[in-house]
């Protein structure tokens, strides 16, 4: 049992939920504040082996944050000295809001999982566009995304030009936009997915990124033919990439108690039981798409050997955030030093004389 575990269970899991993330993002925000950054990289920073090229930008490694713990790009520095080589910062909306009411965060401790129904909690596209602004100005610093999504006083019929302003904001100070239409928590959003709808909000996007590369988030609670539908449409408007999956609203095969569950109510699960689906969508989505389209795998991530395997079967980049409040903060450089382990004896056999 390591330190982080006994914090963990002896004081965190006793917190609100909310409030023991709000303590963890104060505490990585203090690691620049306190002059740790470099520091703390160092023992961080991953073998050089495991870059990778994607997007037209370089990644220290395949391993990154997932959207949805730093949700104004306010963590970013001490998320990049903690080892995650690529972050993710959102899900930010056009006009700020405080999102889903309280309480909207629930632990399934058996299950090493999290139901969130938290509803784009943000400051606005426009803040994030100028705290990216200055991430964007430093020398040493992670590849940086934004995930989109639509304000919740918009009304679907109109989130083009929601999307539209984020888009016009962010794309100029992010390296990658991810469209985030599969959030549960959003009324209507996932009626996005619809080609109808989402075909047209793609190429709005994408109009207004420019250079900047556009991804599409989807949900892991489609069906194959809609999976290889959505791949279609990412490919024929010209995205860069696909992001799978997203949070279930499926409930099955769970360890906590149903009552547990219940009490929980509504929202995106995440964590170890999205793991099996998760990694399902990503086969489907890379089977539909060429071989150099970029497939960002999440959901579900907790081992360096689950990273191993979503690599193995076809994702360009790997995401995670739930097991990150499980394994605390030393569980990016584990993932990233895991995978230099595993990569050795491969490399060994490829240079091993015939």
């Amino acid at each position: 049992m390591t330190l982080y575990d006994l914090l963990f269970r002896g004081v965190l899991a006793r917190l609100d939920p909310e409030r023991a993330h709000g303590l963890a993002v104060a505490a990585i925000r203090a690691i620049p504040q306190l002059g740790l950054t470099r520091l703390l990289r160092r023992a961080t920073r991953p073998d050089p082996s495991l870059a990778v090229d994607a997007l037209g930008l370089r990644f220290d490694s395949p391993f990154g944050m997932a959207a949805g713990f730093d949700k104004d790009a306010r963590s970013i520095r001490g998320l990049y000295a903690l080892g995650f080589d690529h972050i993710e910062i959102g899900t930010v909306t056009a006009v700020p809001q405080e999102g889903n009411p309280r309480p909207r965060l629930f632990r399934l401790l058996a299950d090493r999982a999290v139901i969130n129904r938290m509803g784009f909690n943000n400051r606005g596209a426009a803040q994030a566009a100028e705290r990216l602004r200055r991430e964007r100005s430093r020398a040493r610093r992670p590849v940086i995304g934004a995930n989109l999504g639509k304000s919740r006083v918009v009304e679907v019929e109109n989130a083009l030009e929601d999307y539209r302003t984020s888009a016009r904001l962010l794309a100029p100070v992010a390296d990658y936009l991810a469209v985030n239409v599969s959030s549960p928590n959003t009324p209507g959003l996932r009626g996005l997915q619809a080609r109808e709808r989402l075909e047209p909000l793609l190429r709005c996007v994408l109009e207004e990124a420019g250079s900047t590369p556009v991804l599409v988030k989807i949900a892991p609670d489609l069906d194959d033919a809609t999976i290889d539908e959505l791949a279609h449409i990412a490919v024929q408007v010209g995205l860069a990439g696909i992001i799978a999956t997203n949070s279930t609203i499926e409930r099955t095969g769970l360890q906590s108690s149903p009552e547990l569950v219940a009490e929980a109510g509504q929202g995106g699960l995440s964590g170890a039981p999205l793991a099996a689906r998760s990694l399902a969508v990503l086969r489907r989505v890379r089977s539909a798409v060429p071989a150099d389209f970029c497939v960002i795998s999440v959901g579900g991530v907790d081992t360096a050997e689950d990273v191993a395997a979503r690599l193995e079967a076809g994702a360009t980049l790997v995401q995670g955030y739930t097991a990150f409040l499980y394994r605390g903060p030393l569980w990016a450089r584990g993932i990233t030093r895991g995978l230099a382990r595993l990569r050795r004896p491969v490399a060994a056999e490829r240079n091993s004389p015939a």
